[in-house]
């Protein structure tokens, strides 16, 4: 998406300029990868000048059990976690990942779904950084809470402020609305699942993947581009889901982007296979 600097996404360039102004947005890495490799990894061969690394699995999730593979963080916990990484009420908070989205977008859903209200996502992530010939870094803020800020962050979590949905709440959606399946086709269709112990989708989903919200260098496809792909899909209310509730936030920034509010399912597949009594659907759509 050609954009400078607006409520939901920045540019490389835009950024660049933020940084030297007061106050500078709070830069957070949340470099991830199912399988890896860790981004931790990544983040000390190179990121964006003054930016701290929040791991995914552990700042941004709740360990996985029937909720799911990535359930929501208490919010004791990801106050201390954002406190940490300097993130304040009333500092602008930037998030990015590689390229695509897939995992900065979590970072972005969480923050808002807390309470936080300046929140914006580096689009087509650090790759995108270093193509507009900005510099990068290999000084390492991981674990060194706020040093760069000057002063401790101040957020507190305060939850709901994000629509959600629950295993019951998915099923309705997907019976009177449009719920969104942001997997690879293949996974949807049951014919190739590499994480989750059962194949398949919610009966009434429509595939959706996010992959298609982005274009080859992981910036984001128009608002004009976005807002035809998912009118053409449905109408209703909408919601999202993928196999842990992570690639579904990029889904749920991207319908943002199209001026579409949707819900998160954050329990995702990886929760809804946990009831043997939930039906699970095979092959394309009905």
């Amino acid at each position: 998406m050609t954009t400078g600097t607006n409520r939901l996404l920045v540019s490389p360039a835009a950024l660049a300029e933020e940084l030297v102004g007061e106050p500078a947005p709070v830069l957070l890495d949340v470099r991830w990868r199912l399988g890896g490799p860790p981004g931790l990894d990544s983040y000390r061969e190179g990121h964006l000048p003054g930016a701290v690394f929040v791991d995914l699995d552990r700042d941004l999730a709740a360990p996985p059990g029937p909720a799911g593979r990535h359930p929501l963080p208490d919010p004791a916990t990801f106050t201390d976690a954002m406190r940490a990484a300097g993130v304040s009420q009333d500092r602008p908070v930037i998030v990015y990942d590689d390229r695509d989205a897939t995992a900065a977008a979590r970072g972005w859903w969480l923050l808002r779904y807390y309470g936080h209200e300046d929140v914006r996502v580096l689009d087509g992530g650090y790759q995108a950084w270093l193509a507009a010939g900005l510099p990068d870094s290999q000084a390492d803020l991981a674990g060194k809470p706020a040093e760069h800020a000057g002063k401790p962050g101040d957020f507190t979590a305060r939850p709901g402020h994000m629509p959600v949905l629950d295993a019951a709440g998915a099923e309705s959606v997907a019976r009177t609305g449009l719920l969104l399946d942001a997997r690879a086709g293949e996974r949807y269709r049951g014919e190739r699942e590499p994480i989750d112990p059962v194949a398949g989708h919610i009966p009434g989903a429509v595939s959706a993947p996010a992959a298609d919200n982005v274009n080859p260098d992981g910036t984001f496809r128009t608002t004009a581009e976005l807002t035809a792909r998912f009118t053409a899909l449905g109408a209703g209310p909408v919601g999202a889901y993928c196999g842990s509730g992570v690639t579904a936030a990029q889904e749920v920034l991207a319908l943002a982007l199209a001026g579409i509010p949707a819900a998160l399912y954050v329990g995702s597949w990886s929760n809804w296979i946990t009831d043997p009594a939930r039906p699970i659907a095979t092959g394309g759509q009905a």
